[in-house]
């Protein structure tokens, strides 16, 4: 098999051939990573979304309150999701607690940054008196984006790579060994950023899941779980986790609690079905 892929690397995509860079602007004294852009982007858009989904009648807050909700997404995602890569993937990060505030250098959990967000979303909530489960559906659907980009930006860094393959569209990363290897950034990127918005754009817009506490969160926690679950098969696994002993990869075990979580959402979100009044305005949601 691996004679096989070898043999095949000459046809494969060469992922210098693509003139790829990390760096998206070097200005000598300061570099600006596509990875820290594609951060900024996805806040920035998720933001700009937020703010045309609460201006909808029967939002959960209003517009003061998504600002300040950037705020703390930021922080949630910056530091869940750090500390969850740390202790789940490179726990021997920790010998040198400095390099935990190392993110330029990569290394973020997106289980980690649910976690943080959701904790984020819970405080504004408790301090300005709103329903979090509601806040927590609007936000769900601007979660995309950031996938997108972010996912987009690993495969411009040439990380995460995939398993080894022979598909017409391998790609040959240089840091993985002259193997063709599935671009799973990609197949990620697609999934969990088009198809998963798109699917959540039709529920909110179209539908009334927005009245149904949880529903929109449990279809995004339940949509990225099978994304992410299934993407692991094509997803070269984190050096020393690639064979659990209960037969998952550490993905697909970090993701396990978000399928059921999802599930539950989704479930028993009718019966948490109540008359929602707008926070501004005079037009009343049945």
């Amino acid at each position: 098999m691996i004679l096989t892929l070898l043999a095949d690397a000459t046809a494969a995509f060469r992922f210098e051939s693509l003139g790829l860079s990390p760096v998206a602007l070097d200005l000598g004294i300061l570099q600006i990573r596509w990875y820290s852009l594609a951060y900024i982007a996805g806040i920035l858009i998720g933001w700009w979304y937020l703010l045309k989904l609460i201006d909808r009648p029967g939002a959960p807050m209003a517009r003061r309150h998504a600002d300040d909700m950037v705020f703390y997404a930021t922080l949630g995602i910056l530091i869940g999701g750090r500390l969850a890569y740390v202790l789940f993937y490179q726990p021997q990060i920790l010998r040198h607690p400095v390099d935990v505030l190392k993110l330029w250098e990569g290394g973020m959990s997106f289980h980690g940054g649910v976690i943080g967000v959701t904790c984020g979303i819970i405080l504004l909530a408790r301090r300005n008196g709103l329903n979090w489960l509601r806040i927590h559906d609007y936000v769900a659907c601007c979660v995309p984006f950031g996938l997108f980009f972010g996912r987009l930006a690993n495969f411009v860094n040439g990380e995460l790579w995939g398993r080894p393959t022979d598909v017409p569209w391998a790609v040959v990363f240089p840091r993985a060994g002259d193997i063709p290897r599935h671009p799973s950034q990609l197949y990620e990127a697609g999934l969990e950023g088009i198809v998963l918005f798109a699917v959540l754009w039709f529920m909110f817009w179209k539908t009334d899941a927005r009245y149904q506490p949880g529903k929109l969160v449990g279809t995004f926690l339940l949509g990225y779980g099978l994304c992410r679950f299934s993407m692991e098969w094509f997803r070269e696994p984190d050096a020393g986790l690639e064979h659990l002993s209960w037969g998952l990869t550490m993905g697909q075990t970090l993701t396990v609690p978000m399928l059921i979580g999802g599930l539950y959402l989704i479930a028993t979100a009718k019966g948490r079905r109540i008359r929602v009044e707008p926070i501004a305005g005079t037009e009343s949601v049945a």
